[in-house]
């Protein structure tokens, strides 16, 4: 079973532009996403789906910099770009992550993966009901409902955000839901602003190994330091919707 973790990745963003390529203690974001999410177990192969802009050439540099693999397509329709991306790569099961996750946590990603190989429904996640932190989202789907997403998919915001179409319509799509024991859905841990990039930024300025902290570690840091996770605790996150 060939798994293709894919993520999204461009030099626009309404409310940081450039952030993906922003750097965290000495690594790009996109860097930190990409060597976070190949150290999972379960993952055939991470690519980066940029656009076909020149303004995202430096996203294709850098990826090829760093030996990932870039496909290139559509700016707008990211629904499009996911399929061609996993028609390109021969994914059988596409894992979606987004390239603003720079804690995105190899364990977790795998959770959802094997919940997903062992209940085959067409979609799995950890963000249907989230107990997880925000930025460690990971979702599991298979490539038939890609597609047939591709096709059937007629809203704006479902095509910008892949998977809309598919986990709003329990009635269509067989829909898993990945939970953690403890609900810590409170913590904002993905990077919008620049407030996030800060909190990011002190998070790895104060981890004192050299190795990259799992989640639980940050988690452990976040608890016993309420001042660093109210640097972005503010930070509302943008709504998906027509």
């Amino acid at each position: 079973m060939r798994i293709v973790a894919i993520i999204q990745a461009r030099m626009g963003s309404t409310r940081l532009p450039g952030k993906v390529l922003e750097e965290i203690a000495g690594m790009t974001m996109l860097e930190r996403v990409v060597r976070r999410t190949a150290a999972s177990r379960l993952i055939s192969e991470v690519i980066v789906a940029t656009t076909v802009s020149p303004h995202d050439d430096v996203i294709f540099a850098a990826s090829s910099r760093i030996g990932c693999n870039c496909f290139r397509g559509s700016e707008q329709d990211v629904l499009d770009r996911y399929l061609r991306a996993a028609v390109e790569f021969k994914a059988e099961i596409v894992v979606r992550i987004t390239s603003d996750c720079p804690l995105i946590d190899a364990a977790v990603a795998d959770r959802v993966i094997a919940a997903f190989l062992d209940a085959t429904p067409d979609y799995a996640s950890n963000t249907l009901e989230r107990t997880y932190p925000r930025g460690l989202d990971t979702e599991v789907l298979s490539r038939a409902a890609l597609g047939r997403a591709w096709r059937e998919a007629d809203q704006p915001h479902q095509r910008e955000h892949v998977t809309p179409f598919i986990w709003q319509q329990p009635s269509l799509f067989r829909l898993l839901s990945v939970t953690d024991d403890e609900d810590h859905s409170h913590y904002r841990w993905t990077v919008d602003t620049i407030d996030d990039l800060q909190f990011v930024r002190t998070l790895y300025e104060r981890w004192p190994n050299r190795e990259e902290p799992e989640w639980r570690d940050v988690l452990h840091m976040v608890e016993s330091d309420p001042d660093l996770a109210s640097i972005n605790a503010h930070v509302a996150q943008k709504t998906i919707g027509p």
